[in-house]
């Protein structure tokens, strides 16, 4: 029975040219970079291509790899601003559509409540800046801590804990306008 590889390892081996190493990692990795694509795109079919397309870079990037971090810190962050560049370029040529985008695609596979609270979901975190975004992406939607949140997006702890509480405020905001409004 063959023992499970760590990443920093295979990292090493795919550095130095081997295939069957980085394709273990690509393997490994594949699903974590699409759950987080999906959390930050909104869509399955644009978290697919964005999955296929990191993975399909990584190779090039992996030369960049330091290991001053642990390797899905480092996956993180790549995803992360992957997504971030779809997100911009979904704005540049979707200005006038507001929200997620293609809710409706997913709604249909759903139940009516279910729907409804998807749709809600997807607009009130429309409503949230993209640091705030990517926050809860990776606390929970990736069930980080703080501080593995804080690695992955380089920034402090204690911004991670301020970033969570303005997403309830924020979220807590968008529930009671809604209830005031008939």
């Amino acid at each position: 029975m063959k023992m499970m590889q760590s990443d920093e390892f295979l990292v090493t081996r795919a550095q130095g040219g081997d295939a069957e190493a980085f394709g273990t990692l690509v393997a490994r990795h594949y699903d974590l970079v699409f759950r987080l694509g999906f959390r930050m795109l909104g869509n399955k079919s644009e978290a697919q291509d964005l999955a296929q397309d990191v993975c399909a870079g990584l190779a090039g990037k992996l030369a960049g790899f330091r290991g001053d971090a642990k390797f899905t810190t480092w996956l993180y962050r790549i995803t992360i601003n992957a997504a971030k560049d779809r997100l911009r370029k979904r704005t540049t040529r979707q200005k006038a559509q507001e929200g997620w985008g293609e809710v409706e695609a997913m709604s249909r596979e759903a139940t009516a409540q279910y729907k409804a609270q998807l749709q809600w979901l997807h607009q009130a975190m429309a409503t949230l800046s993209d640091d705030l975004r990517e926050t809860v992406a990776l606390v929970l939607g990736e069930d980080q801590t703080h501080a593995q949140a804080a690695a992955a997006l380089g920034v402090s702890e204690g911004t991670i804990s301020w970033r969570m509480s303005e997403v309830k405020k924020n979220l807590r905001a968008v529930a009671q306008a809604e209830e005031r409004t008939p």
